[in-house]
Parts: C-alpha cells; structure tokens; sequence
C-alpha cells in the first residue's frame, strides 16, 4: 500500500551560512571521484571477443556510476566449467597473446577515455599462475606422500613406496600404536568433493625416525623392525617433491609448441620464485609495445583471489631450510604429522576439507602433534609473505600502482598475519557469509597497519540472476560495519555475441551464481545508477580521515577456518552497547603502529580502548610478552571468562613459559579478569564508553571516523534488524560539533534538527528501516561549512516527523496529523525557547493511493535465442489495478521479467467529498518495501532533484 502523509511546514528560525569547502581527491560527497566508487568484476570470456564490445560494456559501466572494472580473463572458470567451445582457440587467444595485448589495451583505452580506472587480474581465471614452461622453478610445488605398513619383527626390503614419483625429500619410520578407518560424510557442492575416507594412525613420538640415509641411489632400503611386548606394527612414509603442474587455464590441446598450449600453471605462492615467474611473464609478454606506459596511466591495483590452489600438502622446495633456520630442528622427522595431521588439512583448507590424505598421522603427545604442525605453517606464512611482498614492491616500484590480494585464507596460514602485507586486503562476500564478524577478522590488522583501503569481492551468490538491490544492500551494510570500504561488484557481463552463447548473453559460472550484470538486466537504466552512487557516497565516508575502533579481541589461529569463518565473540553486550571491535592476531603485535600512547593501542590508527582476550582463544608467548608490556603502558587488558590456551609448539620450554606467564597475568596491572559477556560493563567501570553509545529496541552497527584535517567526525549506524528507533550518544570533543545527516542517496547534506548536548555528552534521536544506513557528520562549529545552524530542537513531539533547514529562511519543521488532540505539543529549542503547536489539529489526514494503471513492459528472450547481443524483444500489456500486488498475483506477468510502469492522480490539497480536508504544505509520500529498484517522479519532477 503507498500512502500519501500530508504536513504543514512551520517556520523555526534562521541564521546565515558561509561558503562551502572545496573537493578533494576522492571527490566530494555529492560526487565522489572513481578513486572512492565500486567497480564491477569485468567477465571478459577470451582474448577473441570483440575489442569494441568490451570497451563499451567499461564506459556504460562508468555512466552508470562505477569507478572502472577489475578486468578477469575468465576463460570459461580457467577450463574449469568445460573445454572452450569448438569455435574458441584458447591458444591463439589465452592470456600473454598478441590478441589478449589487444584486447588488454582496448580495455585500458577504455578507462582511460572515459576518466575511469582499472584493476587487472595478473593472470587468467583467479590470477594465481600465468603460461611457462613445466619445468619453470617458480611453478606450484607439492610434498607428495606415500606410506607402507611393516609388522612387528618383519624386515622391509625392496624400492620404497612412490620411488619416481619425484624428488626424494625425506623417508620417515614410525612406530604405529593403533589404527582406526574413518569415513568421510558425502558433499553436496559443485565445488568441493570428498574422499569416502582415511586411516587413521597414533604414532608412538619417540619411533620417529628420518632413515633417508638408508635408502639407495635406486630408491632401494633395506630394514628390520624390532618386535614389543604389547604389539603393533611399524609405517615407513616416504616424501617426494615435484611441480603440481597444476592450471589455472586447463584445457584439451595437443599443440603444446608454445607455452599458450599449456594454458596457465599455477605458480609457487611460499616463495619468491613464483612470483618472479608471474613477474617475468608480465614484462616479457604484457607490459610491451605502449601497454606498461597506458597500464601505468589508468591502472590502479594489480590483483589475485582467493587461493584455489590444490596439493598433497603445501610447500616449496626451500621450506625445510628455512624450517631449520627458524626453529633450529630438522622438519623431515615430522613429516607424517606435517602431511595430515591432528591439524588438516595442510593443503586447501576450503576446497580439500573433505579430501585431507590418504593417512592422518596422529602423535601420542598432550597435543598430538598440534606442535610441530604449527610450527611448519609458521614457516608457510614466512614464505607467503615472500610472495606477497615481491609482488607488491614489483607492482609499486615498476609500475607505480598497488597490489589487491584475498590474503592467506584458504591456505593452511593464519590469515591475519599476512593482510598487512598488500596495498588493498580484499574480502568477500560468498564465503565470509555476510558475517560481521568474520570481516572483523580480515579488517582488524589492515587497520592496525594503516591501511586506507579494504576492498571486498561483493555480491557473488548460488542463484542464478536472482541477487535483488535489497539483498545486496543488506551483503553490503554488514561489510562496512565490519571494516570494507571499497567494494568490487561481482559481476560484469560481456555483452557481444560469443561461440555457443544464447541470448541473454555471456554467463559466467554456467547460471549457478549471481549477479549478471548487464544491458540485459532491466535495471540497467532504471535503478542500478542509484545503487552504485549510493556505494560511492558511502565509501567516500569510509575513506575520510582514519577509523577508529573501540575494542581489540585476540585471535590467534594455526589455520582459518575458511569455510565456515566462525564468530569468535559470541557474547551480546558489546554490540548491545555500541562498541565496535576488530581482531588481531599476536603476529599483529610486531607491526610498526602496535603501539601503546595515552592508554590506547595503535594510537595513529584504531586507537584501541582496550584488549580483550577470551578463555577460548589462544596465546603465544610473543603475544604474551606484548599483553604485559600494553598493560605496564597503560592499556587495559580484558581476560573474559578465564585464561586463554596455549598456542602449541614443538618448543616445550616456550609452552612452559606461556603456562607460567598466564598464570600470574590476571594480577598484573591494568589486568581485569570478568565472567563471560561482562567485557562491556568492565570497560563502563573503568570509565570507557564506545565512539557511538547505542539505545535501541533494534541491533544497530557503528563505524567511526576521524578527519583530523577538517575537523569532522563520520558516524555510520546500519540497521541489522528490522525497524528499530532508540538514540545515539558520543561523547569527546564531537559532543561540541554540529550534527549533519549525509544522504547517501541523494548526495544531500542537512543538519540535524534534534539533538541534545550536556556537559559529558550529544544525543540525538535515531529511527531506521531495517537494512538501512544513516551517516551523520559533526562538524566544528564556526567551520566555513553551508549551512550551519545556529540553534536546534533539544525535543520534538511525535507530530514533527521531520524537518528541513535553509540558509535564508532558518529551520522548517514538518508536522503530521499524528500528534495528540487534547494534549498541547510544543517544539523545545536550544535557546530554551518552545514553540507552541496546535497546526496538527489541522493537518489533513494521510490516505492511500488506490486506482492505478500499470503499464508492463515485458523483457523476453529475441526469436532468435542465438542473438546474444540484443538487449531484449518487448512488447506492453497494460493492467487496472485498484492497490498494488504483486506481479506473481497478476497472471499475465506471473512469469514475466521488464519494467513495470505505474501511475495514478490525487488531488492536492487533499479533499474528502469534494472539500478540502485539513491543511497540507506538502506531503511524505510512503512505500511498502521494494524488493529490487522504484524510481518515482510527480508532474514530471523525479524525486532525485
């Protein structure tokens, strides 16, 4: 039902303004420069496509209000949903060719006539290997594992297991105190697959044994088991390393003359070499003939996803070097436990969790092996880090652009140790979930490291076509809550005709994932504009100044668990409160900002309140080392629900110290031990309260910013319940400033009418719609800023539903035939002046809007279905409607996709039986929620003006 809220405009009072500030580099708010506006994820299918298309489909993205694309050489998910279509050659046209050059500059033109710009995949599909040659040293490497079961008393004699499966690295024998076959459950997904089981073994720790030396130049050993009392056999494992040879552009050829014929391998990501590989193949194939010159012009960030790599078990042919370095013992004894053990998997903890090995090796130790397995991927993060951080000096000092990454997870790694490392950490959202949380992890050390920009892989879901706007608002509302700021759409569609591609076009994934974003959507032209500047209005905010968060929480893992990014503060009463939190890992603790001033952590960053560490969480000794020296500073230290556990390592004397440590750590200084949940009260007590103190009936998240350079402070409130209204609080030096609202809709910039200041604190009213963000800026009062009033509302009766402020005529309050009829009402100002209100009485009642004509403009599929590049075949059917319903009720349209054209009159001023029923300046007027996009206009004037 849409119904129409007549109000009368009540004059308050006026003052006079100063001019307005000027634009800075990321624009203005009303127009935000493309440095701050999402990007689409650009689908290109192959390098054969037309060049033209593909520079069109970048500029209508721009018109629309997006800042470039990322550019992905799809290729059909690098070979992985099928062989090209007969017609495509994949070797003519991959990636690195003269036409993917073409296509490359065509794209890079495009950005750059039309003032936009550009991320690029750094190589096809996922950007995680580019073509070579298979015995390129920098190409993915695996630990590739063989076992073979000896009894007791018996002798081994003979080739060992896997002899020529590769480079011998190590054979290991162990004692086996009991086995167990264990099933794996059946998975349902067209991205994973499971093994239908493994065995299981305990190993006796001290049998461990490297008997590498025994073994011949031939792979031949010969050993004899000694008999126990108490049974049980002997394992012999043995380790080869070799390329995976692993593609991420695969696909049936037998014209392998060059290295296009190959496709693309993946590349090592624990070393160096693999990105010198990636490196290598950009300046001796891309960056040629003027395209290093265009790139280095319209270029922005250089970019990999999520690791989708697969092995046996992760590693590089220098890992047990640097293991020995590091830690001061030899890896090769523990290699059954570092192939599969208690901790697994240790190859692909996403898309292998169900797929971990053939024999899980399991210590008879406390911590059954969790040690050394821990100790292995510390050595794993090392060589990442490697990785990352060439490819980041590369992209900076060779190109002057930066480096975007989805860091670390899905890898065996600690994801937060290694975020700080790239430009631009990216996120999604698919497999965070939408999780708040889950993106506090992510953003809480790119924070503490100062990173400007975190950018998220947003919008990609299992359906096909079927991501509406309001669904993608709520995707996005929870990533800027948690931290995002910059957000790269999934995704754009080629819109040309392609081999064996039928009408509505080119789709990526096969139909199974949304969204498709096109000419080929309806909303193309009626809505998506709207979208994509209300995201580059709200990322304008989220890069002003720098963020603060109130609470840092420890999160210290050996793997993250990226398939399901479990909440690790699952207590209500920080949320509940207003308190914004972030994690850290204690590897975070070592970054050059992790530092304590005036009693906060990261003073030139986040500004932490406090840190909290839970009884569930775990504590290195490093870590451990940091809390006391933050708590002898001044920081105060929260120990929720106990002590933590201990991160486990094969050093036993660093186990013992942590043990030792935590167990005089709650009587420390600044130490506060409180039952699960009562974080909150504790940080009350010791006289903290959050950036945005909440009072709501609702669940609202806060971010909170600070533009030291102008003064003004940035409050982000998103709804994430349904229709909530309470009150905000702040407290500190924004209490003395001027609240604004920020209209991210409209580009609009209005003060607040009510609020209420004390001597400690500003309050001011909030009501939301679910899924909605408001943005209020406090501006110093006396700022040479439009529109600054010089008095305000301190409180408003229920009949003032709004209000709106002029330079020239002062505030106008809008008021609504809601108040009481017998109780007198009045507006309170700051002055301590009230003005009376009697006007309600008179105000015309709200009525409904009934009797309209809906005009369907009907999208269907052209004749020819082989026609991709045709937007549509439409045709109109027009329908009498006395209310609004749904098309689905409408049988005509049940099945039907287009623009639905709807129009209806009123009279104004309003009557009832043909006389004027009440007084009404103007009107409200209110919809019922909108599942994709509405653009509305009256006698011709759109609302947007």
């Amino acid at each position: 039902m849409v119904r129409l809220e007549p109000l009368l405009l009540l004059h308050v009072v006026g003052v006079l303004a100063a001019g307005s500030s000027g634009p800075s580099s990321l624009g203005t708010f009303e127009n935000p420069s493309v440095r701050c506006r999402p990007r689409f994820r650009y689908w290109l299918p192959d390098a054969g496509v037309d060049k033209e298309t593909v520079s069109t489909n970048i500029k209508d993205s721009g018109e629309r209000g997006a800042g470039g694309v990322e550019f992905v050489p799809f290729y059909n998910y690098g070979g992985e949903a099928g062989d090209p279509p007969p017609q495509a050659n994949w070797v003519t046209n991959g990636f690195g060719t003269p036409a993917f050059r073409d296509v490359f500059r065509a794209a890079l033109q495009a950005h750059k006539d039309a003032g936009l710009l550009m991320d690029f995949a750094l190589g096809p599909n996922q950007g995680q290997g580019v073509p070579a040659s298979t015995d390129d040293p920098g190409l993915q490497w695996d630990l590739v594992p063989y076992s073979f079961p000896v009894g007791s008393n018996e002798t081994f004699q003979g080739p060992i297991p896997g002899w020529g499966t590769g480079e011998l690295v190590a054979v290991v024998s162990a004692r086996v105190l009991s086995q167990t076959n264990i099933s794996l459950p059946e998975v349902d997904s067209p991205f994973l697959t499971a093994q239908s089981g493994y065995l299981s073994l305990v190993l006796e720790h001290e049998s461990l044994t490297d008997i590498t030396d025994h073994v011949s130049e031939d792979g031949q050993l010969l050993i004899h088991f000694p008999t126990y009392s108490n049974g049980g056999g002997h394992r012999i494992f043995a380790y080869y390393q070799k390329r995976t040879l692993n593609r991420n552009l695969h696909f049936t050829n037998n014209a392998t003359a060059t290295i296009w014929g190959n496709g693309s391998f993946a590349v090592d990501h624990y070393s160096s070499r693999g990105a010198q590989t990636v490196i290598d193949f950009w300046e001796s194939h891309i960056l040629i003939d003027g395209i290093k010159e265009l790139l280095m012009e319209v270029g922005h960030y250089a970019w990999e996803d999520s690791m989708e790599l697969t092995s046996n078990t992760s590693w590089t042919p220098a890992l047990p070097e640097r293991f020995q370095r590091k830690l001061g013992y030899s890896l090769k004894r523990y290699l059954p436990v570092l192939n599969f053990g208690t901790l697994w998997p240790n190859n692909n903890v996403n898309i292998q969790k169900y797929r971990p090995g053939a024999v899980q090796s399991i210590l008879n130790t406390p911590d059954a092996g969790a040690g050394y397995i821990n100790d292995y991927r510390s050595v794993l993060e090392d060589g990442y880090r490697e990785y990352l951080q060439t490819i980041t000096d590369w992209a900076r000092n060779e190109l002057h652009l930066e480096f975007s990454a989805q860091v670390s997870y899905n890898l065996p790694m600690d994801m937060e140790v290694n975020i700080p490392v790239v430009d631009a950490p990216e996120c999604e959202s698919l497999q965070f979930g939408d999780s708040v949380d889950a993106y506090r992890q992510f953003s809480g050390p790119a924070l503490l490291a100062g990173k400007s920009v975190i950018s998220n892989e947003m919008g990609a879901t299992m359906a096909a076509y079927g991501y509406p706007f309001r669904s993608l608002l709520f995707s996005v509302g929870r990533a800027i809550v948690g931290g995002v700021n910059q957000l790269v759409l999934h995704g754009q569609s080629y819109t040309g005709a392609y081999y064996e591609t039928t009408w509505p076009g080119y789709t990526a994934f096969s139909y199974s994932t949304s969204e498709l974003y096109s000419n080929k959507q309806p909303s193309w032209d009626h809505g998506l504009s709207d979208v994509l500047n209300f995201f580059a209005r709200v990322q304008y905010t989220q890069r002003q100044g720098i963020p603060r968060v109130d609470v840092a929480i420890n999160n210290k893992v050996s793997a993250t668990d990226a398939v399901a990014f479990p909440s690790i503060y699952q207590a209500d009463d920080l949320v509940n409160e207003g308190w914004s939190w972030a994690y850290l890992s204690p590897d975070n603790f070592a970054l050059p900002g992790a530092t304590v001033r005036n009693g906060t952590l990261g003073p030139d960053g986040p500004r932490f309140k406090a840190l909290v560490v839970e009884s569930d969480s775990n504590m290195t000794l490093s870590g451990l080392d940091k809390i006391r020296e933050y708590a002898t500073q001044g920081l105060p230290i929260i120990l929720s629900g106990g002590l933590p556990g201990i991160f486990p390592s094969a050093n036993e004397s660093e186990s013992a110290a942590i043990e030792a440590g935590l167990t005089g750590l709650s009587a420390s200084t600044n130490v506060h031990l409180v039952r699960r949940g009562g974080v909150a009260d504790k940080l009350s007590a010791l006289g903290l309260s959050p950036h945005i103190q909440v009072q709501t009936d609702g669940r609202w998240l806060t971010t909170w910013r600070e533009d030291s350079s102008s003064g003004i402070d940035y409050a982000l409130i998103f709804c994430d319940s349904n229709t909530s209204s309470g009150y905000i609080t702040v407290t500190g030096s924004a209490k003395d400033k001027v609240p604004f609202y920020l209209n991210a809709w409209t580009g609009a910039r209005s003060p607040v009418f009510t609020y209420n200041v004390t001597d400690h604190a500003l309050t001011l009213p909030v009501s939301l719609q679910g899924n909605q963000t408001m943005i209020i800026a406090f501006s110093p009062r006396g700022l040479n800023e439009p529109g600054q009033p010089k008095t305000h509302a301190i409180e408003t009766p229920p009949s003032v539903i709004g209000a709106t402020y002029d330079q020239s005529d002062g505030w106008v309050a809008h008021i609504a035939n809601q108040g009481s009829d017998t109780t007198p009402e009045r507006i309170h100002l700051s002055s301590d002046r009230y003005i009376e209100l009697a006007q309600h009485q008179r105000t015309a009642s709200p009525f409904n809007l009934t009797n309209w004509q809906l005009v369907a403009e009907h999208w269907e599929a052209p004749t020819n279905l082989s026609d991709a590049k045709t937007i549509a075949r439409k045709h109109n059917t027009t329908h009498e409607l006395t209310t609004l319903v749904s098309w689905s009720q409408i049988p005509i349209l049940r099945n039907a996709s287009g623009l639905g054209y709807y129009s209806t009159t009123f009279q104004w001023p309003p009557t009832t039986h043909g006389r004027v029923n009440g007084t009404a300046d103007g009107a409200y007027i209110v919809f019922p929620s909108i599942l994709h996009a509405i653009q509305l206009s009256i006698n011709g004037y759109s609302s947007r003006r």
